[in-house]
């Protein structure tokens, strides 16, 4: 809506509520002069009855917490207050005129004793409860954007905690933990299990300025350097040719296993069987001793 339009709004409101009061002050000016009142006060006498009514609508609307809830319950006071006078005025004609006696609203006396102490209590409840109402409004802080946020955080957590589980909203699940490779066995040769590490690989400038991240787990097979398997004929031929002028004391399992790049298990059959060969070859190349036969 435009402000053309909520102007005409506002204006169209206050002429309906102008309008409204001055057909109440009719009934309240005649209740008022029939419990008493002088023609001065029954004149004043609608403004303390209507006039609270719309200070405790403008307090519900500044006001917030207890203090709003007050001020609504002052405003559906009043206003129960003057719609019983109201119908009352109504109900007897004899108020409309000069012709009631001071202090009488009802035939049933219980009834007018009621009718007239509502009517004489309502100017200070109105002295009362209108100095509160006004207190209030003065004393009252609003809230910070802040302060607001947060109520509606902490309202947001209460209302989730009074939740039963399948109302809550489901969480995404956290990730699995990273696969580690198992730990080697160690035997009771020397030599490690493992094989050697590849060298580095030769990193550009902008690739070896950035943060490595730590494994997630196991290097994929198609990521993996393919190496042709070789029998153990092919093993066997390639640890004779690099061990051929080796001596019998550097040909142990490791020295094998580094040297032709295989398993540790490998390795150490590799040196029995080149070792074996070696006994039988020095074997074979030593000379006969001849045998003394005694006379």
């Amino acid at each position: 809506m435009n402000r053309f339009g909520k102007i005409l709004l506002v204006a169209a409101l206050v002429a309906v509520v102008g309008m409204a009061f001055r057909v109440s002050w009719n009934a309240l000016r005649d209740i008022a002069t029939a419990t008493g009142a002088d023609p001065t006060a029954a004149t004043l006498y609608p403004f303390v009855v209507d006039g609270l009514m719309a200070l405790a609508l403008v307090a519900t609307l500044v006001l917030t917490g207890r203090a709003r809830l007050f001020a609504l319950r002052v405003l559906a006071a009043y206003t129960i207050a003057s719609l019983v006078l109201n119908f009352v005025h109504g109900m007897v004609p004899e108020l409309h005129g000069d012709r009631v006696d001071w202090g009488r609203l009802a035939d049933w006396d219980p009834a007018n004793w009621a009718l007239v102490l509502l009517a004489t209590s309502l100017p200070v409840g109105s002295i009362y409860f209108g100095s509160d109402l006004v207190a209030k409004v003065l004393h009252h802080r609003p809230a910070s954007p802040v302060s607001t946020l947060d109520a509606n955080q902490d309202e947001q957590q209460r209302h989730g905690a009074n939740q039963s589980p399948p109302d809550l909203p489901e969480s995404t699940p956290a990730a699995p933990p990273p696969v580690e490779e198992p730990a080697p066995v160690e035997s009771a040769d020397p030599a490690p299990d493992t094989a050697p590490a590849d060298p580095a690989p030769l990193h550009t400038a902008g690739v070896a300025d950035r943060p490595r991240r730590g494994a997630t787990g196991r290097v994929p097979a198609a990521a993996r350097s393919v190496r042709p398997a070789r029998t153990p004929e092919q093993l066997l031929i390639e640890a004779r040719q690099v061990t051929a002028d080796w001596p019998d004391t550097e040909l142990t399992a490791e020295a094998i296993r580094k040297a032709v790049r295989t398993a540790p298990a490998k390795a150490r059959s590799l040196r029995d069987t080149l070792k074996a060969e070696r006994a039988e070859q020095a074997a074979g190349d030593a000379p006969d001793v001849p045998r003394v036969v005694a006379a």
